[in-house]
């Protein structure tokens, strides 16, 4: 069961809206003419066939990846054409299909790293320790979130020692740092096993609701996404063929035949 139900998700206002954002590359169409909001507070699940081209979605809605046409706003700004720092700025953090931590230093460093983002004095200035005081607070904040994900007693090691799970979660912590009021997930449970997706699945309700966040997530384990999110769209080849509650989603024919290629 989700937190939140349908009727109290639609009350809430909306933080981001895509509209008709398409992606071409060449001839192909990775992303088609795609429009969908998602609201204050709720968790949106992206699901759909390899290739169908979610995390293409994910690269232009955090600015990896500029939209062929069509328009991203978030909180009523426009972020079409921004680059992903600024869409950091703007309070959209990720965690990638592929994990992009800094595998040379510790599971601590790669979590301050992110913080001095959000600094005044930014990452050079912390490097340098011209603000003392400041990076006392990046440091305890980063021992938080390591505690957060249960990685605070491996703070020390090298993130490029950990089981892959384990880069999940501190990819998590390294997005949380940068303090997100959107955060988005590409296949969180990738490489996890059945309890570690039990435990991911009641984690990203924790951190939803004790940060405050709207969250966004790709994922291929269908199961998972149909029993966390508020509300799920399913892209297929490009195009968005469902969208609504996990349990009107599972029955529509469209979804029934992108899956299983025939009800």
């Amino acid at each position: 069961m989700t937190a939140m139900t349908s009727v109290a998700v639609t009350s809430r206002p909306t933080v981001l809206e895509a509209s008709n954002m398409t992606r071409r590359f060449g001839g192909l169409v990775a992303v088609n003419d795609v429009s969908f909001e998602v609201r204050q507070g709720e968790i949106f699940g992206l699901i759909g066939p390899n290739g169908a081209g979610k995390t293409t979605l994910f690269n232009l809605m955090t600015g990896l990846t500029p939209p062929s046409s069509g328009t991203l706003s978030y909180e009523g700004r426009s972020m079409t054409g921004l680059p992903p720092f600024r869409v950091a700025e703007a309070g959209m953090s990720r965690t990638f299909q592929n994990i992009r931590l800094f595998r040379d230093l510790s599971a601590l460093e790669n979590v301050k790293i992110a913080q001095h983002a959000r600094t005044k004095a930014g990452l050079w200035a912390g490097v340098f320790g011209l603000t003392r005081a400041e990076e006392q607070a990046v440091e305890r904040r980063a021992w938080e979130l390591l505690d957060l994900v249960g990685l605070s007693d491996r703070a020390g090691e090298l993130a490029a020692n950990f089981s892959y799970g384990d880069q999940r979660k501190l990819e998590i912590a390294r997005a949380l740092a940068t303090e997100p009021r959107v955060l988005l997930l590409d296949e969180p449970a990738a490489g996890m096993n059945t309890s570690e997706k039990g435990q991911l699945t009641a984690f990203i309700r924790e951190v939803r609701d004790r940060f405050d966040l709207t969250v966004l997530l790709i994922e291929h384990h269908v199961p998972l996404v149909m029993g966390l999110c508020d509300r799920v769209a399913v892209l297929n080849f490009g195009e968005l063929i469902a969208i609504g509650d996990p349990a009107s989603v599972q029955r529509d024919p469209r979804v029934i035949e992108a899956y299983l290629g025939g009800e």
